[in-house]
């Protein structure tokens, strides 16, 4: 990629996360928000995982994406915010070139993944309603486990090659990211290299990473509809219909958030920024409200799980 600077990108040592362009006092606000979104994204999706791990009833295919859904969404999250709260108390607000790759680098890993994870599940909705009689013998365990490892393997090369392409760009101009992370669109503002075999290479790489996810999504969701639209009871097509609305529901907030957010002109930054928070934290916050509060099976095992914890608090109480 031609270069039109003379400094390149290894006498670059670290960079600065301008973050939100706010008063000072403002900070403060900014950073108890992002605490109790981060709190409850931790609650939300390591109370998922565990009620999922530890009901026998929720050994399902579908549980067991929605499992590493939730894992996907803590782990990316983590990426992200705590970083984010340290720089709204740091007057530096730096970070390291390594620690800038390596924020990039998870965070591109596990939002494909859960592009790809929720196509798969897309997939599972699609068996499950319109071939339930076959849908023990397809989703057979063997399969879910290789969609969910295609999913983070998809992930990892997808990452490999972003990363490797953003930072072979040089940065002989302002260390400043005008952003709260480390993503690929406010590096490439800092960057004086010639962008255009860059961009090739990155429009090609979203484009096969993006629509194959999104086709499969929208094909299952054309036979589901199709089917369900032929269940001749209002309570059946009903019931068809809120096995797919969590999903979809993730699926439409995901998605709206990533194409707002690259789509939204440079010219307007502070957009972009607002955009990323829905799919860096907004998303991972409402995944597991969305499944708990439209699942009976997930509030259910939620039930046992509390009811179990006050009766064992209660024996305690009462031996003491």
């Amino acid at each position: 990629m031609g270069d039109r600077g003379t400094n390149n990108h290894s006498e670059v040592t670290d960079f600065i996360l301008v973050g939100f362009r706010v008063s000072s006092e403002l900070h403060i606000l900014l950073f108890l928000i992002f605490l109790l979104v981060y709190a409850m994204i931790l609650l939300g999706n390591v109370g998922m995982m565990t009620i999922i791990m530890t009901d026998p009833q929720l050994n399902t295919p579908m549980y067991f994406f929605l499992g590493n859904l939730s894992f996907i969404d803590l782990f990316y999250s983590s990426v992200i915010a705590p970083k984010a709260m340290i720089n709204f108390w740091s007057e530096s607000k730096s970070i390291s070139f390594a620690g800038c790759v390596t924020q990039l680098f998870l965070f591109a890993l596990f939002i494909v993944a859960e592009g790809f994870l929720l196509a798969a599940m897309a997939y599972d909705r699609f068996i499950a309603i319109c071939n339930p009689l076959l849908y023990s013998s397809q989703m057979s365990t063997h399969l879910c486990i290789q969609l969910v490892a295609g999913s983070y393997i998809c992930g990892c090369i997808s990452s490999i090659l972003q990363t490797s392409m953003v930072f072979t760009l040089s940065f002989c101009g302002s260390r400043s990211i005008d952003h709260f992370y480390c993503d690929t669109r406010p590096l490439e503002r800092i960057s004086c290299s010639d962008f255009f075999i860059y961009r090739m290479i990155s429009f090609f790489l979203s484009s096969i990473i993006i629509l194959p996810t999104i086709i499969v999504i929208i094909i299952s969701y054309l036979y589901i509809v199709s089917t369900v639209l032929k269940i001749r009871s209002s309570e059946g097509r009903k019931k068809a219909f809120s096995t797919c609305s969590s999903h979809l529901g993730v699926v439409s907030v995901l998605y709206g958030a990533v194409f707002f957010m690259y789509l939204t002109p440079d010219r307007f930054p502070e957009l972009s920024k607002v955009a990323s928070l829905c799919y860096t934290l907004v998303t991972p916050m409402l995944n597991p409200l969305i499944y708990s509060l439209r699942n009976k099976d997930v509030k259910e095992a939620l039930r046992k799980i509390l009811g179990k914890k006050i009766l064992l608090l209660n024996s305690i109480l009462t031996v003491t």
